[in-house]
């Protein structure tokens, strides 16, 4: 007999299984509907890392996973899925396309009923890794935590529909991947200490979109019930001719017919991600790093799997009932200039090109928003992500009854005096003591900050609303009042604070948008 299958009949025997063990962290041993799992303890929380949620193949729908036997040991990251690693060559078990959907699983109990939390991580639609974020400390609030590596870039948004029916919904399935993750949970959570009836959906960056992009497919709608979307407004453009249009192009660069399409399963990796750089400049353009939008090899809003992209303004009208938190940090990826002496003059003439005959109207705005500003600040704050999160929560709090909650991360690096795209993933997954080189040595102030915004995140995650004790009383967000926590050592609630400012630079700085929506 298999010795861990002997394993597992001994505990049930002995009534010690995981699944009766309430609160013991050292007993590992959950099922799920392909199997049973052992996992490990990561800072006094339960692990579970590299569950297998789907199985692949290429260009089509995910599928669940095969059943296996025994007990499998899911103590160790999973390989990440198929991207540009620039230059460093990464085993199987490191990187695969293959193997590469799986999920990641943080509880303290996993006899409770507790929300679970998934997190989808950043990277674009393009790369990226669950093992960024771990969520351990996350899970210590009293939810359970899971993260999730899904297909990316060519391999989860090549958009076939246009040559084969077969490939029909290749153009999403990176998304489908996630919807798949969220039927897993839906399936198995229950085990590991969750309720599958209360699921929040959250992520950063790239992960913010996609957590857009879930409120805009109708195979998600009832798999989650509460959705956070950090940083994550950046516009996909994409339209159903554009990404076929790609398609088509892809098949050109590699010299595969339509009548031979197949062929596409057998191109390697990195010919095929190749290819399809060569095929984006030769047909639809190639995107820019800081250009306010994005298209390419994203989600499609193909009227079936994805009926519309995301902050265009709203959302589908399927997701009317989701509560919703939104924010951005003050600098994103604007670049900074803390690191030089400026004068205003100095200032003004850099800002010249950008804001032409309103320059001083953005300066004069700039000051009323912000009245401690530095010449530095007028050049290094967010130019990408606050106006459209502005614009995106009027349309959404115009027509519902679900509460929108917005933030603003304020706080300063000691290291570049910047609060820049991602700082504020250590705090509200309270990880400061991972944050190595970001944060050497954070003070109380910052392990204060983590807390009260982990504390945050998890109580918006139980109830859909984020008040906790410390913070200052946090009302639902509306274009009138324009409602926002600013997190910094020192919480604050300011009411529409920056309007004029940012309805400025959403005049100067989408021109390359405006233009594209002129055009389609």
């Amino acid at each position: 007999m298999n010795k861990n299958l002997l394993f597992v009949i001994l505990l049930f025997m002995t009534g010690m299984t995981a699944t009766h063990a309430q609160g013991n962290v050292n007993n590992e041993i959950v099922s799920t509907t392909s199997g049973l799992v052992s996992g490990t303890v990561q800072e006094g929380t339960l692990a579970y890392l590299g569950i297998p949620y789907a199985k692949v193949e290429r260009f089509m729908p995910p599928q669940p996973v095969d059943k296996w036997e025994g007990v499998r040991a899911c103590d160790h990251w999973g390989p990440q899925v198929m991207q540009q690693t620039w230059g460093r060559q990464l085993t199987e078990e490191e990187m695969s396309e293959k193997n590469s959907c799986v999920l990641n699983v943080w509880t303290t109990d996993v006899q409770a009923k507790k929300p679970v939390m998934l997190w989808l991580h950043g990277g674009g639609f393009d790369s990226g890794t669950s093992a960024w974020d771990p969520g351990m400390q996350l899970a210590k609030k009293d939810v359970v935590v899971v993260s999730i590596n899904h297909r990316l870039n060519i391999l989860g948004f090549l958009d076939l529909s246009a040559v084969s029916e077969k490939y029909k919904y290749s153009g999403n399935v990176g998304m489908l991947d996630v919807v798949q993750a969220l039927e897993w949970i839906r399936d198995n959570i229950a085990n590991f200490g969750d309720d599958p009836q209360n699921v929040t959906v959250f992520g950063e960056s790239g992960g913010g979109g996609k957590v857009g992009t879930l409120m805009c497919m109708p195979k998600a709608k009832g798999l989650f019930h509460k959705a956070i979307i950090m940083s994550g407004t950046i516009l996909n453009v994409n339209t159903h001719e554009m990404t076929q249009t790609l398609g088509k192009a892809v098949l050109k660069e590699l010299d595969i017919s339509e009548s031979n399409i197949d062929k596409l399963k057998d191109v390697p990796y990195q010919q095929l991600y190749d290819a399809g750089q060569r095929a984006m400049a030769a047909s639809i353009g190639t995107r820019k790093p800081g250009t306010p939008m994005m298209w390419g090899f994203g989600p499609t809003p193909d009227g079936e799997v994805l009926l519309q992209q995301p902050f265009q303004p709203d959302f589908a009208a399927i997701s009317d009932n989701i509560p919703l938190m939104i924010g951005t940090t003050f600098n994103e990826l604007q670049r900074l200039y803390y690191d030089r002496p400026l004068t205003l003059d100095d200032a003004k003439r850099e800002l010249k090109p950008t804001f032409g005959n309103e320059t001083d109207a953005y300066i004069a705005a700039f000051a009323k928003a912000y009245p401690d500003h530095t010449p530095q600040d007028l050049l290094s704050i967010d130019w990408l992500f606050r106006p459209k999160t502005i614009i995106t929560a009027d349309a959404r709090s115009a027509h519902l009854s679900s509460p929108i909650y917005m933030y603003m991360f304020t706080w300063r690096s000691p290291l570049n005096r910047g609060s820049i795209h991602g700082h504020e993933l250590k705090f509200c997954f309270n990880t400061l003591h991972r944050a190595k080189n970001d944060l050497p040595s954070p003070t109380a102030e910052d392990l204060e900050l983590a807390d009260l915004m982990s504390n945050a995140w998890a109580q918006f995650a139980h109830t859909g609303n984020p008040n906790i004790d410390g913070l200052p009383e946090w009302h639902p967000y509306t274009a009138e009042n324009g409602e926002i926590m600013i997190f910094n050592h020192q919480r604050a609630i300011r009411h529409n604070p920056d309007r004029t400012l940012e309805e400025i630079i959403n005049r100067h700085c989408f021109k390359q948008l405006d233009a594209f929506r002129a055009t389609h």
